[in-house]
């Protein structure tokens, strides 16, 4: 069995750099690091995990919460997108993932005991549901955490510019002539909904746009389906929008199914921009306008902040705000009054 001995033979480096590279030390060059690393994986090295875990008194094993109340779970395009950057940032220092639930040999325990159960050296998390009292029981513990698509204090967490890219979508619409612009919402009982919903009543007051509470709705879960019942409520108005900012792209998808339903021509008879830029939103007719996140960014902005959290822990939880975009396709145009 190949050991360090034989990778620092091979290199001339000495056992205890070759160990440091193994164990994610800092004050390795990277030229000496990647020579180490590749000499290890033509000898067929393979690391010992409990060796590794009693040197650096770590697991290498990073927890994942993820619970959505879609039951789409990790299928959600935006989601899956995020957790994969996610994985290949940490997994390229190292780390494995493990998925977190309640659930611990057959009876439920909760998230924090889990946790410790499984030696987790942090956490990061996606939920729908933040007042949950098992996640509370988390979030107060020593564990340290990132938290996705969410604002608190209590962890460091990523989020996008919610707010900011609400503001661009009803501004691009009403820069086409539509004064008629209706918002099918996410919920304010999620942080993203919420935030989108603030986002286009600002943008509504900003661009003094007379306030039409039924020009409202909420949308559910960020689902089709409720994004299909959502734009049926609008349709069935007597002074009906001509414009429809959804807070998620699924939302959008079922609007434009809804509007197409109903005889609609989409943008002729009305303009429909989502929100999140799913692969699936360029390839639908027509390629749907929408406001699009960094998903990339995200997954290794936090994986970075959970790591540096775990080698040097703090009291200062970092809270980082990513900008979002205007993607602008087919399905907007100008209005015709």
């Amino acid at each position: 069995m190949t050991t360090i001995y034989d990778i620092a033979k091979k290199t001339g480096y000495s056992p205890t750099t070759v160990s440091k590279v193994f164990n994610n030390y800092t004050d390795v060059r990277k030229q000496t690091r990647q020579a180490i690393l590749q000499a290890a994986k033509e000898l067929g090295y393979l690391p010992n995990a409990h060796a590794r875990t009693l040197t650096t008194k770590k697991s290498w094993t990073i927890g994942v919460l993820f619970v959505e109340s879609s039951g789409i779970g990790m299928q959600h395009p935006f989601f899956s997108a995020v957790i994969e950057s996610f994985k290949q940032a940490v997994v390229n220092k190292g780390y494995a993932l493990m998925f977190i639930s309640k659930d611990v040999g057959g009876k439920q325990s909760g998230y924090l005991e889990n946790c410790k159960i499984r030696g987790v050296d942090g956490v990061v998390v996606v939920l729908s549901d933040y007042e949950d009292p098992y996640f509370r029981e988390l979030l107060d513990s020593d564990i340290p955490c990132v938290i996705l698509d969410y604002e608190t204090s209590q962890a460091h967490t990523v989020y996008s510019d919610n707010e900011r890219g609400s503001y661009l979508a009803v501004e691009y619409l009403h820069s086409l002539g539509h004064r008629k612009i209706a918002h099918i919402s996410g919920g304010t009982n999620t942080f993203a909904g919420s935030k989108r919903e603030q986002g286009y009543e600002l943008a509504i007051s900003k661009l003094n746009l007379e306030k039409q509470d039924s020009y409202i709705v909420n949308g559910g879960f960020f689902s089709i389906e409720s994004g299909y019942a959502a734009m049926m409520q609008l349709l069935d108005l007597e002074d009906r929008p001509t414009a429809v900012y959804a807070a998620g792209d699924h939302l959008a998808l079922g609007a434009v199914r809804a509007a197409k339903e109903r005889g609609l021509h989409i943008p002729e008879d009305l303009s429909i921009i989502g929100f999140d830029n799913i692969d699936l939103s360029q390839y639908i007719t027509p390629a749907l306008t929408t406001i699009g996140q960094d998903t990339a960014l995200l997954g290794n902005e936090a994986a970075q902040i959970l790591i540096r959290s775990i080698d040097n822990p703090s009291d200062v939880a970092e809270s980082m705000m990513l900008p979002v975009r205007l993607v602008v396709r087919d399905s907007c145009g100008i209005v015709n009054h």
